[in-house]
């Protein structure tokens, strides 16, 4: 007979390992099945950034585009709070420091920017406020002359990407939870109230296996619309190939997150000394044979990404450019089309759900604490609409 579970997990990323271990702490049967290693992709390639305020991508657009980008505040705050929590909760390092985060403008428009955003967030909670640019660098002394002004958000900070997904898979199979890696799900079908799931090992070292849960949780990034195809259901995503840099460990200089509202950039300092240079700079997607974005192999750097992204570092953070680079990587992240996260239920498929897109790092704990009350049927203390998976179907009808 399958074994049964409450839940089954389909993603070994932040995201699903923090869900599982939600999960199994409140007592259900969890099977996270995971069809590489786990962290081995978004989650643990991205920069690191825990950030509160709209990033570039969601201002650049105009505020309209920001306003709607601004309704996933709340589960901004929520995750604000949430990682403040967790290593004591857990009880591992996570690599968490919430010191702040600076929003720069270099000129009068992207000031304007800033204080057109600063105002939205504001209008949902966000502790944020604009600072000029003396009071900036009397707080950041090491900011360029040129910045004019900045947002403080001082509940901005990092979190260590090579070390949360697996702390929080090792706080699941503490509590119970099932963590499989090199397990693949290849179909998913109802039988009453019951999901039939089937597993495979694509490496052969174990057998293929079918399981029963009541639910399925669709937590798996860029592969998020296959999975859905399993189903028949559409879950529009937009893969994103995107670059990052760190130098060399330096002495503690940035003791805060640091993005642009002009141009794409995120920076930090980590633990360890090493600056990590990011912000949404392409690198480019390898196809298939039918010319479709191929998962499974790293995107190609992209020169003029990497040249363009250490410049804005240094125009930001001048004493960067003294700092020599050690390694530069590409990862693959998902955003929809309306830059709002897909979180909540599958439409046309009790009893799944599925949570990815936009700042899934960072919301990585909202999401998976929003979806683990779902799962358990419990009413999440925020409102999903905005974030409701059907909600590209209901424009198209």
């Amino acid at each position: 007979m399958p074994a049964h579970y409450d839940a089954v997990i389909i993603g070994g990323g932040l995201l699903g390992c923090t869900m599982a271990w939600m999960l199994a702490r409140d007592g259900a049967t969890v099977l996270l099945a995971e069809r590489d290693e786990l962290n081995a992709h978004a989650s643990g390639q991205n920069a690191g950034s825990l950030h509160f305020q709209l990033e570039y991508r969601m201002v650049e657009q105009g505020i309209e585009a920001a306003r709607t980008a601004a309704e996933a505040m709340p589960l901004h705050l929520a995750a604000a709070e949430l990682w403040s929590g967790l290593t004591d909760e857990l009880g591992e390092e996570l690599g968490v420091a919430q010191h702040g985060g600076l929003m720069l403008a270099e000129d009068a428009e992207q000031a304007r920017v800033l204080e057109a955003k600063t105002q939205l967030e504001q209008s949902w909670g966000l502790d944020v406020h604009l600072l000029d640019g003396n009071e900036a660098r009397r707080i950041a002394p090491y900011l360029a002359d040129e910045v004019v002004a900045a947002a403080y958000c001082p509940i901005e900070g990092k979190a260590d990407t090579r070390i949360a997904a697996p702390a929080f898979a090792r706080g699941a199979t503490g509590t119970g939870a099932q963590v499989r890696t090199r397990t693949e799900v290849v179909a998913l079908r109802r039988s009453g109230t019951s999901w039939l799931v089937d597993l495979r090992t694509p490496d052969g070292e174990g057998a293929d296996e079918r399981v029963v849960t009541d639910a399925v949780v669709l937590a798996a990034g860029v592969w998020t619309g296959e999975l859905g195809a399993l189903i028949d259901a559409r879950l529009p995503t937009i893969p994103m190939a995107l670059t990052m840099t760190a130098t060399t460990a330096q002495e503690p200089t940035i003791a805060h997150l640091v993005q642009h509202a002009g141009r794409r950039l995120s920076l930090k300092q980590a633990h360890a000394g090493n600056v990590l240079i990011g912000g949404g700079w392409p690198a480019r997607l390898l196809t298939d044979a039918a010319g479709r974005p191929d998962f499974r192999r790293r995107p190609e750097l992209i020169g003029s990404s990497v040249a363009g992204n250490l410049a804005a570092a240094v125009r930001a953070v001048p004493w960067v450019a003294s700092v020599p680079a050690l390694r530069t990587w590409v990862g693959t992240t998902t955003v929809t089309p309306d830059q709002l996260p897909l979180v909540g239920a599958v439409p046309g498929n009790a009893g799944v759900f599925v949570a990815t897109g936009g700042s899934a790092f960072t919301l990585g704990p909202s999401f998976a604490q929003v979806i683990a009350d779902l799962v358990q049927h419990r009413r999440p203390d925020h409102d999903l609409s905005p974030y409701d998976p059907a909600r590209f179907d209901k424009e198209a009808a």
